[in-house]
């Protein structure tokens, strides 16, 4: 099912994102999830695959694409965050977090296939900013980097694709939001370990297009088992 189009012309049919992987404001499946929920309830590790993501009607003058994908509703305090006997309050501010940064992918991909960019947890993250196997692609760093900073096991700087793992005790559902951004550049105008805050405004003057495409995820099973998600 095809998300939510942007149109940039009279007349011209809207840019278009879908997934084979979810459906638009659907639940993501636990299999492109970074957790899920264990037998007791709380964190366990789950398969974290890159999902399917295909496009179409890019805009004229499209030369590259860069694709986000965040979450809006990450807790803005940790204290409650994973605790027994607790629960994150829905009332509690929430923040965005970046899950994947992808740049430089061309018109003519078309598609990613499932599993093409994450298939498991790498401790530590997975290498970049180039993508292995894909040499024309580069990854930015998504915000396990923070949110894994100063643990031993797994403290690191993370490249790429880490899917939703909201926390184990929240009481809202968790939406996972994927754009697919067309430029009209060939390159985005970055280098390095770019964070989605610093990518979104270096190729905001370069957007001739976007799409988006939504799905929810939560781990706690009363939100699952009240909203389906």
């Amino acid at each position: 099912m095809f998300g939510r189009p942007f149109r940039t012309q009279k007349g011209t049919p809207p840019m278009k994102l879908r997934s084979d992987s979810f459906q638009h404001g659907g639940r993501i499946p636990a299999a492109f999830a970074f957790g899920q929920r264990g037998a007791d309830g709380r964190f366990a590790p789950s398969q974290n695959r890159s999902p399917h993501l295909a496009w179409a009607d890019l805009p004229a003058g499209t030369r590259s694409l860069v694709l986000v994908c965040h979450d809006p509703d990450v807790p803005s305090r940790a204290d409650d965050v994973n605790q027994d006997g607790r629960r994150v309050s829905a009332d509690l501010p929430r923040v965005t977090v970046h899950h994947w940064l992808l740049m430089d992918l061309t018109p003519e991909t078309g598609e990613l296939p499932e599993g093409a960019f994450s298939d498991g947890i790498t401790p530590r993250g997975k290498a970049g900013p180039e993508v292995a196997g894909h040499a024309a692609l580069r990854h930015g760093v998504n915000d396990y980097t923070g949110w894994f900073a100063g643990d031993a096991d797994m403290g690191g700087t993370y490249y790429g694709y880490d899917g939703p793992c909201p926390p184990w005790n929240d009481t809202i559902v968790h939406h996972y939001h994927f754009t697919l951004y067309a430029l009209g550049v060939d390159r985005a105008p970055v280098d390095g370990a770019v964070t989605g805050t610093a990518l979104l405004a270096a190729i905001a003057p370069h957007v001739v297009g976007q799409a988006g495409i939504m799905g929810t995820y939560s781990i706690a099973a009363d939100v699952v088992d009240a909203t389906g998600a």
